[in-house]
């Protein structure tokens, strides 16, 4: 594909419009002065826009699902989310340049230590609604019961105030929460890895050949150390690159 072809589907009116999930704090870290996105996934971004040479901007979605869902709707060009068979219904993905492990956090008490025992009948699993590894869960789980919240923190207060018998998420976040909830245990293992990845609206003439764009630039970020550098440049933890 010519690179004015890559263009006219990436960036039809000479901007990369990227779109952001805000909730992934591996992903986007921290906020510059103007409260727009800063971190791996920005940055992933402004990769994209230097060498299509066109300026990057943002568009910030407060939880994943809501950005996947505006694929259809051209309100960006390109979007930065975990790759999802769900999801790519609407979105043709690039193969994964990060990756972060889901596991469970269990409550004080709780008999279960290993994953392969959190799929079972009467077990409730507090989850963020719409999240990589919730469709994940909703795919593979055949006995236990998700509930699901709106947000990261009101999935933990679900576990928490409800006294469920597990709560889904990154590692890296259930660590955090482990640490407010005294005898909780972060569950060794992971039963899935969310793949990170830069996605194209599907619906837009052109989509496939500039996916595969997409696809030859992820493999150069990380075969030349890019996304290796992003991770150490922004101090994330539990982020690591895509194999």
């Amino acid at each position: 594909m010519a690179r004015a072809d890559v263009l006219s589907v990436l960036a039809p009116t000479g901007v990369l419009r990227a779109g952001i999930n805000m909730s992934n704090v591996l992903l986007v870290s921290s906020r510059t002065p103007e409260g727009g996105p800063a971190g791996v996934a920005p940055d992933m971004a402004a990769g994209v826009a230097a060498c299509l040479g066109v300026p990057v901007r943002y568009v910030p979605y407060p939880r994943p699902g809501e950005l996947a869902d505006d694929a259809a709707k051209d309100a960006w060009d390109i979007g930065l989310i975990g790759a999802e068979p769900q999801r790519a219904a609407q979105i043709a993905f690039t193969p994964a340049y990060a990756k972060i492990e889901a596991t469970f956090l269990v409550p004080p008490g709780s008999p279960v230590t290993d994953i392969a025992e959190v799929d079972a009948p009467g077990v409730r699993i507090a989850v963020a609604a719409r999240a990589a590894y919730d469709l994940w869960l909703e795919r593979n789980f055949r006995h236990a019961t998700l509930l699901r919240a709106n947000s990261l923190e009101s999935s933990f207060a679900l576990f928490r105030d409800g006294g469920l018998e597990a709560l889904a998420g990154l590692r890296p976040k259930l660590a955090a929460d482990a640490a407010t909830m005294p005898g909780s245990r972060v569950l060794p293992g992971r039963f899935m890895a969310v793949q990170q990845a830069i996605g194209v609206p599907r619906h837009r003439p052109g989509a496939e050949a500039a996916a595969a764009f997409l696809a030859r630039f992820v493999a150069e970020a990380k075969a030349s150390g890019f996304v290796a550098q992003l991770i150490a440049r922004h101090g994330v933890r539990g982020l690591s690159v895509a194999g």
